[in-house]
């Protein structure tokens, strides 16, 4: 015990706190019970201890930070670490790395009902389940989910500015005024490129010579140890769901013709759409449908994206390009807060009512100009004007 709570002390002392991420002060610390879903390295264990020295900095005696990985998990059960912490007085228990405690679900469940004193935070996988029929936390539980800085924190962290973000219906009908506050402060261009490289992890911080390796060790880890722990993988299937990681690194966005893929990695066409739904979970693709989607795992997406730019240019390489860089961002930074989906007339329908067509400067209006609400998302535009919206301001969403 005195060991995790030096670690836990030493941890707070050597958090920095000169960037935080906007989620930390839209999570309802107060609830009794709050759980942060992410993928590797999106920076779920710093937000968590910075919450903690931000809000128990005269107190840390009333906060316990310990991580479920440590090998005092091993001896002692999280039950009867909680019981021994609430009788020192700490009141707000922060868990992090839950998945890696083989029966955290319930025992988590039990200490909350429990313990109603104490009030409980905890991170994990973006795989991670709250829900079965034995140990249901989702009535109980608030969920948030972490995503990859988008570019306006990168633009803060980088750059030590504070821009705040804005709604989607000001960037696209405020575009003109919003765009030229930014650049009045700042190239946006001198850092966009960068971001599309290598930003949206915040790992970047600890050197960008080897950010993709440790972007491909994070998704080894994914695929070779979260899959299996949390969906079941078969370990003798871990070589296709990479195979298949490839062929949607080399050309996604796409189409995906089921039949081909499926012969291609040898599985069956409800497996590959399960591993479609697994990869998505993971925070590794987004599947795009036409319309908004039920509760059916095994649909067939009408296109599938990685789930960000960095991973475009691990997994694709050479063979990325730039439309499709464009479009797997404009993607991820909408469906961080929006609903987006697949359309014929144009690149996304979002949120059913505003119609968005990503290209370069030159991008014209012609394909969209009959559509009500519809824009130009276009690059390598500094200003936004009417019906013509910057891409890179689309990262000033969250």
């Amino acid at each position: 015990m005195q060991s995790l709570e030096e670690i836990y002390r030493k941890k707070i002392t050597l958090t920095d706190m000169s960037f935080i991420r906007s989620m930390e002060a839209s999570i309802n610390w107060k609830a009794r019970l709050v759980c942060i879903r992410g993928a590797r390295g999106s920076g779920k264990t710093t937000l968590m201890l910075q919450h903690i020295k931000k809000a128990f900095h005269k107190n840390l005696g009333k906060a316990m930070y310990a991580s479920l990985d440590s090998l005092y998990f091993f001896e002692v059960s999280l039950v009867e670490f909680a019981d021994n912490i609430v009788k020192r007085g700490v009141t707000h228990l922060f868990l992090d790395e839950v998945h890696k405690y083989p029966d955290w679900l319930r025992e988590i469940k039990n200490i909350y009902d429990d313990y109603p004193e104490l009030s409980i935070a905890f991170t994990g996988s973006s795989l991670l389940e709250i829900l079965n029929a034995r140990s249901d936390l989702s009535r109980r539980a608030l969920v948030y989910e972490l995503q990859g800085l988008s570019f306006r924190e990168y633009l803060n962290l980088v750059a030590r500015k504070n821009f705040p973000a804005y709604p989607l219906k000001d960037i696209l009908q405020k575009s003109e005024t919003i765009s030229a506050e930014i650049v009045s402060k700042i190239k946006p261009f001198k850092y966009f490129e960068l971001y599309l490289r290598h930003g949206y992890y915040p790992y970047f911080l600890e050197g960008v010579d080897d950010y993709y390796s440790r972007l491909a060790e994070s998704l080894n880890m994914i695929v070779e140890v979260e899959l299996p722990l949390l969906r079941g993988l078969e370990p003798a299937y871990i070589a296709r769901i990479k195979k298949l990681l490839a062929i949607i690194g080399k050309s996604a966005p796409f189409l995906p013709n089921i039949s081909g893929i499926s012969s291609a990695i040898q599985i069956s066409r409800q497996t590959l759409l399960q591993y479609f739904q697994y990869l998505e979970d993971a925070k590794l693709i987004f599947r795009v449908f036409k319309e908004s989607r039920g509760l059916g795992a095994l649909e067939k997406p009408d296109k599938i994206f990685l789930e960000n730019t960095n991973l475009m240019f691990l997994l694709g390489q050479a063979e990325t390009n730039i439309g499709n860089v464009r479009e797997t961002f404009a993607y991820n930074q909408l469906s961080s807060l929006h609903e987006v989906l697949f359309s014929e007339q144009s690149d996304f329908l979002v949120d059913k009512e505003y119609t968005l067509e990503v290209g370069g400067k030159g991008k014209t209006r012609k394909q969209i100009k009959d559509i009500p609400n519809s824009y130009i998302i276009a690059d390598d535009i500094e200003y936004g004007t009417e019906k013509r919206i910057p891409l890179w301001l689309l990262g000033f969403l969250y």
